[in-house]
């Protein structure tokens, strides 16, 4: 069964001022580890990683607000609340102490009553913000399944011959594709980024694959189709939210390729002879605009052809 007795880390070059608050602590259920200088209290906080941290400001070599500082800088040990325990009262040395990352202030020599107290009350801190923290993560994890149930994968349309990486920013996010069989052998292949990465674009991601499937079929073109989708949007998003997209229809029949764009990335067409072409056309992003210019390119197309679609992810990712 995992030890869940909080843990303390006391920090104090002199020696008795650590006895005293070492028996304090342990008499009232909390573990104690201790150090005597501010280059050992931040190696055992990286090693150790307790709950609260009781620190004396004047200490030789490295004082408690440098230390401070440096824990702050780590990120093992940045959230770990420090409680400096000295004996300056005066405000600009509490101010001081609250700047380098402290949460609290105890003056020397200090009481019993009042070093438990406050330790339990930024323990209770630590904990419903770990908690909170938790919680979150675990919302957010079932967001992000729940988004990433909904895309298609090529083993479900063989057919379609198509190969993807989704890899979101965060747990949750606003990159999407879709890959629709719209009749025969004629694929409609969709790459799409809403604006932001919070978790509200996760669910807009949703309302989007159903407007897709409404709006993509063979008597309606790809240009069409994101016109009709975009006087959705334009109801539906707020706040400065917008959508590129991507949007291409292959007839593998025929070997044509229409590809159409919403303000997104240009794709790049590797052809089966090793001949390089980025399929420049421009067009506006969806949401924003009523009314909205799309343009389309058509190239032909041959086997062991190859059209890579993308998000600004990958080339944010170089840069």
């Amino acid at each position: 069964m995992r030890d869940t007795t909080p843990s303390i880390l006391i920090v104090d070059d002199e020696p008795l001022n650590i006895r005293l608050l070492d028996i304090v602590l342990k008499q009232n259920g909390y573990q104690a580890i201790s150090a005597t200088s501010g280059a050992v209290a931040r190696d055992l906080a990286k090693k150790h990683m307790p709950d609260l941290i009781l620190l004396d400001v004047m200490m030789p070599k490295e004082d408690g607000y440098s230390t401070c500082k440096e824990l702050k800088k780590n990120p093992s040990t940045a959230d770990i609340p420090v409680i400096f325990i000295s004996a300056l009262t005066d405000t600009a040395s509490k101010v001081q102490g609250l700047e380098a990352g402290g949460v609290d202030f105890i003056s020397k020599p200090f009481e019993k009553a009042e070093v438990l107290a406050r330790v339990k009350v930024h323990l209770k801190l630590r904990f419903a913000y770990q908690a909170l923290i938790e919680t979150q993560a675990q919302r957010l994890a079932q967001v992000q399944n729940a988004q990433q149930s909904f895309l298609v994968t090529p083993e479900e349309l063989p057919e379609a011959g198509f190969f993807v990486h989704f890899e979101p920013m965060h747990e949750a996010g606003g990159d999407f594709y879709e890959v629709l069989p719209v009749g025969g052998t004629i694929y409609d292949y969709i790459v799409a980024d809403v604006s932001g990465h919070d978790l509200g674009t996760s669910y807009i991601t949703s309302a989007l694959k159903a407007l897709l499937s409404q709006n993509c079929n063979l008597v309606t073109s790809p240009e069409e189709s994101l016109r009709m989708i975009n006087s959705v949007l334009c109801r539906i998003l707020g706040n400065g939210t917008h959508i590129t997209m991507g949007f291409a229809r292959l007839n593998r029949k025929q070997g044509q390729l229409i590809y159409t764009n919403a303000g997104h990335p240009a794709p790049i067409l590797i052809k089966n002879s090793g001949e390089v072409e980025i399929l420049h056309c421009v067009g506006d992003i969806l949401g924003v605009f009523d009314n909205v210019t799309c343009e389309s390119v058509t190239i032909p197309v041959s086997l062991q052809d190859r059209l890579f679609m993308y998000t600004d992810g990958l080339i944010e990712g170089f840069g």
